[in-house]
């Protein structure tokens, strides 16, 4: 995680707890973690930030669903893997 002059990080934990968003998300991680992960939201700007963003990704992308892609493309992307994947 980069820093920018707009979303530093002050908190040294910033990193990792950045890592865990993902799973924050999913509701991988323990009860103690997410309350972690919740009061560090509370207090760190550029973590709020980052979380919102992510949250409006995933959310995006669920609204998305899945693309219909042609048999003929389909067909031709396997094709040019198959030719890729040989010595």
């Amino acid at each position: 995680m980069s820093e920018h002059p707009v979303h530093t990080h002050p908190d040294p934990r910033c990193r990792e707890l950045f890592a865990r968003m993902s799973e924050y998300l999913d509701n991988e991680l323990d009860g103690s973690l997410c309350r972690e992960i919740e009061a560090h939201l509370e207090r760190c700007h550029a973590c709020k930030v980052c979380m919102t963003t992510l949250q409006r990704t995933v959310a995006l992308c669920r609204q998305a669903g899945k693309a219909q892609v042609p048999d003929s493309l389909s067909r031709r992307l396997r094709e040019l893997i198959g030719t890729l994947a040989k010595p």
